[in-house]
């Protein structure tokens, strides 16, 4: 497999090209970004410790039966990954009120949701990633229904594995969100990443927050916090 020319920059990842038509790589860099990359800055680590934490989430979601773009670690801050079409919507599962939730509707911070929440956003940086419904997917042609339908049941899929292995670990499973992907088989995958910079996890007894809160809201101590996180559930940094 030949790395080759960069394909896409994200906010805090890159994406090449390979001699693989069905394969790309994934670069995890140390940017870390906030409020749509208004803000920017560099930790140290940090594209080494979510690139490893995708990894050992992405094969934990294999293993329950969730397909992922996820083939195997490269390096430190590389994976090998498929090459998705990737569906321009992303998928929010809530358990606890936090962030925008609690902004648009005034509850408070950390109520448990019962049921969870299931919400659509467009992924679109420029117009601040607006809330949609699956009205609007299908109608502009994001996504065909039953596309969105796959897409449902795989999140709430990602909710059950997940929420059990953070709460074996002390730690609640607030919310987080997921991208999906056709694959060049037509099947609906799990694309971009799971880490700790888009979910948000909480200490189970203290709430302490240990996710990307803290560099958001200033708190301090993010690379450290995600490491606990990795340190709890087992993954090899």
């Amino acid at each position: 497999m030949e790395k080759r020319e960069e394909l896409y920059r994200g906010k805090a990842k890159s994406v090449y090209k390979t001699d693989d038509a069905d394969r790309l790589v994934l670069l995890f860099r140390n940017d870390t970004s906030a409020f749509d990359g208004k803000r920017i800055e560099q930790l140290d680590r940090k594209g080494m410790v979510n690139n490893k934490f995708n990894a050992f989430i992405m094969q934990k979601l294999e293993a329950a039966g969730v397909p992922t773009q996820f083939d195997k670690l490269l390096s430190d801050n590389e994976c090998l990954v498929k090459k998705l079409d990737m569906i321009p919507v992303e998928c929010v599962v809530r358990n606890y009120a936090a962030g925008s939730l609690v902004k648009r509707l005034g509850v408070e911070e950390g109520m448990k949701l019962n049921p969870y929440t299931f919400e659509l956003f467009l992924k679109d940086d420029a117009k601040g990633d607006p809330f949609i419904n699956e009205s609007h997917v299908v109608a502009f042609g994001w996504g065909t229904a039953e596309q969105l339908a796959r897409m449902k049941e795989l999140s709430l899929k990602v909710n059950e594995v997940l929420g059990k292995l953070f709460d074996d670990a002390g730690l609640l499973l607030v919310d987080f969100k997921l991208e999906f992907g056709v694959f060049s088989d037509g099947s609906i995958v799990l694309g971009d990443e799971f880490s700790p910079d888009g979910c948000r996890l909480w200490d189970k007894d203290t709430k302490k927050k240990m996710d990307k809160d803290r560099f958001r809201q200033g708190l301090g101590d993010v690379i450290e916090a995600y490491e606990e996180v990795a340190q709890r559930l087992g993954v090899p940094l």
